[in-house]
């Protein structure tokens, strides 16, 4: 039996289409980006996390010679705001990256993998969609209203 996934999104030409809130999260995702530590790849990445109490926090990807060892922008943020706020829900994730010599054609870079998943296991945690945001640096935006969207296969605590 064939079944077929499809995704839901929203796709944004610039930033004017987004409201107040999400400007706002786009605007932290870029600061956080400028101060991303990447010298190997030379590509920044930078995540701003909006809490349902209306606060914004904000992270960027972290690289280390050894390589396994650095840290994307998005687990940076959601690690810190979960070790700091465990039971404070996460409403909206807005990421933007891209190489550090921005270039007009660069599209909107979604999470990697394994961002995904950690993602995920908080949205199940919470029991509650959040929202993801993912942008290049001209602006162009990509909205999906769940994890879920983007990882239909998620491997959650019900296989264990």
């Amino acid at each position: 039996m064939k079944k077929e996934t499809q995704i839901s999104y929203e796709y944004f030409k610039n930033s004017s289409e987004l409201n107040d809130i999400e400007k706002q999260l786009l605007e932290r995702a870029k600061q956080a980006r400028e101060n991303a530590y990447a010298p190997y790849s030379q590509f920044l990445v930078g995540c701003s996390i909006l809490l349902e109490n209306g606060e914004i926090y904000a992270g960027n990807n972290q690289e280390n010679a050894a390589y396994p060892s650095g840290l994307c922008a998005e687990r940076t943020a959601l690690f810190w705001v979960a070790a700091n706020f465990p039971n404070v829900k996460i409403k909206k994730v807005f990421v933007v990256g891209g190489p550090k010599e921005f270039h007009e054609k660069n599209p909107p870079i979604p999470p990697c993998g394994a961002c995904r998943q950690s993602l995920m296991e908080y949205e199940t945690k919470q029991n509650e969609n959040i929202e993801l945001y993912f942008s290049s640096m001209n602006e162009e935006v990509v909205n999906v209203h769940a994890i879920k969207d983007l990882l239909p296969f998620y491997f959650d605590a019900t296989f264990l």
